[in-house]
């Protein structure tokens, strides 16, 4: 995929959100869930042993260390089938915001988040993504969100009952490798999943660089895997 196109920035401008069916695909797909379930299930014992310790919570579940165990991880991260759209939609460059998170969410009752923005209207613009790792057919967990509210200065929407209360909100189910890029200042939120499988999906954030920023630190534990001037920039090894 090549920059936005007049339409998609239309509907990020106005909706705050955009979705790419089978940006991961094939191969590499197989790839991804792989090495998704090999390190989930390598680092499950010390997820519960936390959870027995009151440190973790039971619903949601994120691999640590994720891009020093597989490049996988990184590859996901500035692929062509959608990196070259969040960089249009954030002027032209973008830096990573945090580290991708690979999130397992198991059967639960009732979602383990509400509605919620992750920043204000004025805040510096983000795009923030779920990938989904699986199939993630309705009431499976989907994600959702709420059109237009992140041109709200302020959100008040913070759920008071369940998900799907929230007038004008739209759910997201869609097929293994589906990306949905979303303005994070708006309200989103995971549905309740009433079914018997996890959702499972990797969160990802970037943001607009302004002022020039600083190197960080934050990725220097896979400096030896950003050959390019390009993707060093993004993990903030290099400045821009």
């Amino acid at each position: 995929m090549t920059e936005a196109t007049i339409e998609q920035h239309r509907q990020w401008d106005e909706e705050g959100y955009l979705v790419i069916e089978e940006a991961i695909a094939g191969e590499q797909l197989a790839r991804l869930q792989k090495a998704f379930s090999y390190w989930a299930a390598e680092c499950k014992s010390d997820w519960i042993e936390q959870i027995e310790r009151g440190k973790e919570s039971p619903t949601w579940y994120d691999i640590p260390d994720v891009l020093e165990k597989d490049n996988v991880f990184i590859d996901v991260v500035d692929h062509p089938s959608y990196y070259p759209l969040v960089k249009s939609l954030l002027g032209g460059e973008a830096i990573l915001s945090f580290t991708p998170q690979l999130r397992t969410v198991p059967c639960w009752p009732v979602s383990y988040t509400g509605w919620h923005p992750d920043g204000e209207a004025t805040d510096v613009r983000r795009v923030k993504m779920q990938l989904y790792v699986d199939d993630v057919p309705p009431e499976s967990g989907e994600f959702a969100y709420l059109p237009g509210s992140h041109l709200k200065k302020t959100n008040t929407g913070y759920r008071t009952g369940r998900n799907e209360i929230l007038e004008g909100h739209i759910t997201f189910p869609g097929t293994a490798g589906t990306a949905i890029l979303f303005d994070n200042r708006g309200l989103h939120t995971a549905m309740d999943n009433t079914t018997s499988d996890p959702r499972r999906s990797i969160i990802m954030g970037f943001e607009e660089a302004l002022k020039d920023p600083q190197p960080s630190d934050q990725f220097t534990g896979i400096a030896d895997k950003l050959e390019t001037s390009e993707r060093r920039r993004l993990f903030r090894l290099e400045k821009l």
